[in-house]
């Protein structure tokens, strides 16, 4: 059974002292790893925040949730991120997706295309950005990418690569992840029009996803992280004060009756026992929280993690 796994997510703060003290934070309390999204709009570019954080840490891994594959050209986004492996001392966790938020596609002036060509367009660079971070010297005619003769320089510090992290809600997204990742991110599926399905949300339809990912990783299963993106948490009778705790509570109830791992309330000792039994139903051993919750979930980090 894989150990618990705990990271942060945050897009911005207010100056770079509180970014740094973020990172910082996280490090101390005991996250495994510190993300930043990959959109446009109000929050920091992730490749200089990550390599920030990395600076200003010295044990927490730097990982994007995710970079959005559409945005870079292979080439590109392998040699960003084998910079980033190189001045991190080796910390990266390489993070893909196949792209989701009309609004960033709008400013790009990209066309927002259907869900089948953003995620072949994915899987084509996934199978290079591999190939040149473990140093081969890449020739590629593909569907939407060509390269002639292309290589990294410096090479990753990680051998044979950085570990992959590559999140989806799809049956197809979730087969490749679990080939292909050595993280493999749970999510609600999107429409055609970029909108989460609610009805994705669910413990059963997460159920069905798990089963899922073990039936396509196979003999990989035992070495796959199951990570969920928490998008709300908190503790009852936690650190926040006794108004987020009432708040929290309140949730906890409401969120006992709808069933989703995308959102997680309650006490501490409630919070350990849905996590457990969650890694032992579904293998989900990773969650990732937001920079929100970083300090209201440090108790369950201080029980959980490594466990």
């Amino acid at each position: 059974m894989r150990p618990f796994r705990f990271s942060v997510m945050a897009g911005s703060a207010l100056d770079a002292a509180a970014w740094v003290r973020m990172a910082r934070r996280a490090e101390e309390l005991g996250y495994d790893a510190f993300m930043v999204p990959d959109h446009l709009g109000r929050q920091f570019a992730p490749i200089a925040a990550l390599a920030t954080v990395a600076a200003a840490t010295t044990r927490i891994r730097i990982a994007p949730f995710v970079f959005a594959n559409d945005f870079r050209h292979p080439l590109i986004l392998a040699g960003e991120a084998a910079t980033l492996d190189v001045l991190s001392g080796g910390r990266l966790i390489m993070g893909m997706g196949a792209g989701w938020r009309v609004t960033d596609y709008r400013q790009l002036g990209l066309p927002y295309d259907e869900p089948r060509v953003r995620v072949d367009r994915l899987f084509e660079s996934v199978g290079i950005v591999k190939r040149l971070m473990s140093g081969e010297v890449v020739t590629h005619a593909g569907t939407h990418y060509h390269l002639d003769r292309a290589r990294l320089a410096p090479l990753p510090i990680q051998r044979p690569r950085p570990p992959f992290l590559i999140g989806g809600g799809g049956p197809r997204m979730l087969r490749f992840a679990a080939r292909e990742a050595e993280i493999v991110g749970l999510l609600p599926q999107f429409n055609a029009a970029g909108r989460p399905i609610v009805g994705q949300s669910t413990e059963g339809a997460t159920a069905a996803k798990a089963a899922l990912i073990r039936e396509a990783a196979g003999d990989r299963m035992d070495s796959i992280d199951v990570n969920a993106l928490v998008f709300y948490a908190g503790l009852v009778g936690g650190r926040e004060g006794v108004l987020a705790s009432a708040r929290n509570a309140a949730f906890a109830g409401a969120v006992a009756l709808i069933g989703t791992p995308y959102v997680l309330h309650g006490t501490p000792g409630r919070v350990r026992d849905i996590l457990l039994r969650r890694r032992e139903a579904w293998g989900l051993n990773s969650y990732t929280f937001g920079g929100g919750s970083m300090e209201a979930m440090a108790p369950i980090v201080e029980g959980l993690a490594g466990a």
